[in-house]
């Protein structure tokens, strides 16, 4: 079946329609070439009558992709630098690679091999590529598992990797993300990305480096958030019920005037959700007294843990995904294999949830702790969560627990030396 596109109408929902008109820099360049609201939208042609995405089109596209699914964790300017490179912004570029005889398509040069197990195997469940390959030429799904992979890559093999291991990688595979080869690319995209017009309501997401520095938790009214806004919205009635149970909760909820049945979410500057110390550190105690009761973890280790890799942000920072920073393949793992099965993960956007999250991120601690049948230290046990056990280094004292000791402080009196003996359990 040939794909052909001539309207936006064609290519995207009716409700993405909407969005890309309510984005000013679009709504101002449609109505500057004659497009009304309530017509079909003319897509942008080349001199050879192909279909292409103007600059702003792209980044507005590439910014409703990112607010939705992966915020905090993708910089939009990452994904126009690289559909700039792979495709030119053209939606129905088709390459053909001669030695994996696959085709790479639309805006992002994605493979259907590579879309389909994202699909199936890493829970990016939102567009069927695999019964539709020709979805991935529309932008907003083009965008979808491009950024999907990216977020993949960004943690491969549980180590986080630097922007120009992902970009090479994306380029050539993790085989040659090290390989000269590559090296041209990382400097294309480079360039590239330098280039890009500047838009001033791109949200960058927050800086790890920041952590100790996180703003004190201020509600925000609901005019406000363009993030996730209520705590019901994404948390079980029992979860809610458990949190209005707890005084120091409720304490706070009411001195903030919040309601049963629509509860807000702290925000900061940039209005991202993100959860309160007092929030954050009753979740870990409901998850650990209904499900980790005998196993003695510390809700103040969980609450030290999730200020470093999420700084208390409901979608988590980048390029770790919700509070507890748990990606989908090892909540999935966790599930299928150890047997947690309190909360379902059917996709990785279950894990911006903040109980299903907490509840991940304690079953992988227990985990850890136990590690290969042994009792696990402290220190390798914070190490090995935030590193991956296989890259603990116990022979001196990293700035991962130094940090972890320095977050910790937030929830417990502040200790000369923490047990040697493992305290997490």
């Amino acid at each position: 079946m040939v794909v052909s596109f001539k309207y936006w109408d064609d290519c995207i929902e009716a409700e993405d329609l909407k969005e890309m008109w309510k984005e000013v820099e679009v709504s101002t360049e449609w109505i500057d070439a004659g497009e009304d609201r309530g017509q079909k939208v003319h897509l942008s042609r080349d001199p050879d009558g192909q279909p292409y995405l103007t600059q702003t089109e792209m980044r507005a596209v590439a910014y409703i992709v990112v607010q939705r699914h992966f915020r905090s964790q993708i910089d939009p300017d990452m994904i126009c630098a690289i559909a700039e490179l792979e495709s030119d912004r053209q939606l129905l570029a088709i390459r053909y690679d001669k030695k994996s005889k696959e085709a790479k398509v639309g805006l992002m040069q994605i493979t259907h091999k590579n879309a389909v197990w994202l699909f199936s195997e890493m829970g990016y469940r939102l567009y069927d590529v695999e019964q539709n390959p020709d979805l991935l030429f529309r932008p907003l799904v083009s965008i979808y598992f491009g950024a999907a992979y990216l977020k993949w890559l960004s943690t491969f093999q549980d180590k986080e990797r630097t922007e120009e291991f992902v970009i090479r990688a994306y380029k050539g595979g993790t085989k040659k993300a090290t390989h000269k080869s590559t090296l041209p690319y990382w400097k294309s995209y480079i360039s590239v990305k330098e280039s890009l017009p500047s838009r001033k309501f791109f949200d960058d997401g927050p800086s790890p480096a920041n952590a100790s520095g996180a703003p004190p938790p201020v509600h925000a009214g609901a005019s406000e958030s363009s993030g996730t806004e209520y705590w019901d919205s994404i948390t079980t009635p029992e979860d809610m019920e458990q949190m209005w149970a707890h005084p120091d909760v409720v304490k706070e909820w009411t001195r903030s005037g919040e309601k049963r049945g629509k509860v807000r979410f702290s925000h900061d500057a940039k209005k991202r959700s993100y959860l309160s110390r007092v929030e954050l550190k009753a979740v870990a105690e409901i998850i650990l007294s209904k499900y980790f009761s005998t196993k003695g973890v510390k809700p103040t280790y969980l609450c030290a843990i999730a200020e470093m890799v999420s700084m208390r942000f409901v979608n988590g920072v980048s390029p770790r995904i919700g509070l507890m920073g748990i990606d989908y393949s090892t909540a999935f793992w966790i599930y299928m294999e150890l047997g947690y099965r309190a909360y379902k993960v059917d996709s990785a956007d279950d894990l911006t949830k903040p109980f299903v999250s907490m509840y991940f991120g304690a079953a992988y601690l227990s985990y850890l702790s136990e590690y290969e049948g042994k009792e696990r230290t402290p220190q390798f046990v914070v190490q090995a969560y935030l590193e991956g056990p296989k890259n603990v280094n116990l022979q001196e004292t990293g700035p991962s627990w130094l940090k972890f000791e320095q977050a910790l402080s937030n929830y417990e009196a502040t200790k000369s030396k923490i047990q040697s003996t493992c305290a997490i359990l």
